[in-house]
């Protein structure tokens, strides 16, 4: 048997970020409630990713610049993800909520009824 088939991964590399699951963040973002005229970004950081956009509603930052929406990490002793929202008064996350499944934290990103994302 090939000896490549064999191997297992590197127990020593994290999980995430990878760009697998980042592309998947962009591309699920896609189809979001709020500010679909912006372009959010999607930053690998250690244990997880960082969301960004251009804050066209100004509540934020006065000049649209851009801001934090939502920090996603994962915890690979937990197998679930952490869903972060930013108050942007103190500059400090807030654990949203901790879910199983990655398609679950972006529905919740992109449906925001509470604005507490996409502000």
């Amino acid at each position: 048997m090939n000896a490549a088939v064999l191997r297992q991964p590197d127990a020593g590399l994290p999980a995430h970020p990878n760009e697998l699951d980042r592309r998947r963040i962009e591309r699920a973002l896609g189809s979001r409630k709020r500010y679909r005229y912006v372009s959010p970004i999607v930053r690998g950081v250690t244990g997880g990713y960082l969301v960004e956009s251009p804050c066209c509603s100004r509540n934020i930052d006065a000049e649209g610049g851009v801001i934090d929406v939502a920090l996603l990490h994962h915890d690979a002793a937990g197998a679930s993800w952490k869903l972060f929202r930013k108050d942007h008064k103190t500059g400090a996350w807030e654990l949203h909520g901790v879910h199983q499944r990655l398609a679950s934290v972006t529905e919740i990103l992109n449906a925001d009824p509470e604005r507490v994302f996409w502000q």
